[in-house]
């Protein structure tokens, strides 16, 4: 296989994990959309953070962030909370409700992966993910892009 070829199959296969990713999302929490299953997953890892962080994070478009936190608010999974060093602004937190589903829905996702992959030597999954780290680190740190 070619460079040029080896490049073609990584797309055609990268855009079929992202629709695999997208319709299993709503098999594992139909209330739950991957970009909401994201985010959640942002405010816990953060420990909190504005809705334009998340924006600017995810090269979304803040109408698209503020629709998807409007919705994590009503179904009681996030919750705005003042910065206590600037009482001009609020901080999104995930609720007890939030952290619980998002731990139910993460736990959901590695068992799939677990049994998608149950059959994969020990140095082919570690192979794997070192490749996925490397690919999703791009832009190392210090470049402009980063």
């Amino acid at each position: 296989m070619t460079a040029a070829e080896a490049v073609e199959a990584i797309q055609r296969e990268m855009t079929a994990f992202a629709r695999r990713a997208r319709a299993s999302a709503g098999r594992m929490h139909p209330e739950l959309s991957l970009v909401s299953y994201t985010l959640l997953g942002h405010l816990e890892e953060r420990g909190g953070c504005r809705a334009t962080d998340l924006a600017t994070h995810y090269a979304l478009d803040k109408s698209t962030v503020s629709r998807q936190v409007a919705a994590l608010e009503r179904a009681g999974l996030i919750e705005r909370r003042v910065d206590p060093d600037d009482h001009r602004v609020q901080v999104l937190h995930l609720t007890g409700a939030g952290r619980q589903l998002l731990a139910q829905v993460t736990e959901s996702r590695r068992a799939a992966f677990r049994e998608r992959l149950a059959d994969w030597p020990e140095e082919d999954l570690a192979r794997f993910a070192e490749y996925l780290i490397r690919y999703n680190a791009w832009p190392p740190p210090g470049t402009p892009d980063a």
